[in-house]
């Protein structure tokens, strides 16, 4: 999994509530389990037409918008079913870090283990960072996970809050498995070599 230290990119305001997986990845996309190719099909039906054009004025399909790293979100983010397809599709995009004033729990345990940073901010913060957002490509943010802080274009900071274990995870890249790694390496080591030792033909 990909380390999360610092993001600076460009937040893309999305204010609707709400907004669930089936919106994030309909599920028409689910076939596959390969967390890659997904980013093309990223709320779908929102970004295109049912003839597969684009849709000018959401948000993503705009100029300024197309590289975004981060998304600035109405409250509830992620609620609905609890497909991983949806921080995949996320991730995929190009999506870092979501910052809302909540979610939905286990979409915002999927994106810790997928390398994304959720981030629950009180409405007033969120409705600072939209503002900052709707600035477009000239407004980065830079989210800083060691620091736990946010600095918006104009220089102000804001503090967030993050579980001790998620944001070792994150900082060190470490998903499932790589923890498990990092945790019981010894052990594997140990077993592996002694039941080498004991089943030679194996």
């Amino acid at each position: 999994m990909e380390k999360f230290t610092t993001l600076t990119g460009i937040a893309a305001p999305m204010p609707l509530v709400n907004i669930d997986t089936d919106m994030i990845i309909p599920k028409q996309f689910l076939k596959t389990i390969k967390r890659t190719g997904l980013g093309a099909n990223l709320f779908d039906e929102m970004r295109f037409d049912r003839e597969g054009n684009e849709v000018e004025d959401f948000v993503l399909n705009q100029p300024a918008y197309r590289k975004a790293e981060i998304l600035v979100a109405g409250e509830n983010f992620g609620c609905g079913s609890s497909r991983e397809h949806a921080p995949w599709a996320l991730m995929d995009f190009g999506i870092r870090c979501v910052i809302s004033t909540s979610f939905a729990d286990i979409f915002y345990n999927n994106c810790f283990k997928n390398g994304i940073l959720p981030i629950t901010l009180p409405e007033e913060d969120v409705e600072k960072l939209m503002d900052d957002a709707s600035r477009g490509a000239n407004a980065t943010v830079t989210v800083d996970l060691e620091s736990q802080t946010i600095q918006g274009p104009d220089g102000g900071e804001i503090t967030f809050e993050v579980d001790a274990f998620r944001k070792h995870c994150l900082l060190n890249g470490l998903d499932d498995i790589g923890l498990t790694v990092e945790v019981a390496a010894a052990s594997i080591d140990a077993f592996e070599a002694k039941a080498g030792a004991e089943r030679p033909w194996v």
